[in-house]
């Protein structure tokens, strides 16, 4: 379930970045890491996109959104190890 949660997020992120220059204006221009945003936590780079402010930056409360959009990227990306628990259980290594 984790990753539908991911998939949709990077949807989104993508979504946001064609139709709309925030991410542009977040990222200042440039392409990287925003793609690598998109591919390896997508919820921090919505939240940072989402939060920026021009000129400014990102400031005060703002880092709030984004520190929860990392927590919810690594509550989304653990949850496969976390269902496969009993699975790999009975492996020894």
């Amino acid at each position: 379930m984790g990753w539908l949660v991911a998939a949709l997020a990077r949807v989104a992120f993508i979504a946001v970045w064609i139709a709309t220059p925030l991410v542009g204006r977040a990222f200042d221009g440039n392409w990287l890491f925003p793609l690598l945003g998109a591919l390896l936590l997508p919820f921090t780079a919505l939240a940072y996109v989402l939060a920026y402010v021009p000129g400014t930056g990102v400031t005060g409360w703002a880092w709030a959104w984004v520190a929860l959009g990392l927590l919810v990227d690594f509550a989304a990306h653990s949850t496969g190890a976390y269902s496969s628990r009993r699975r790999l259980a009975g492996r020894s290594a």
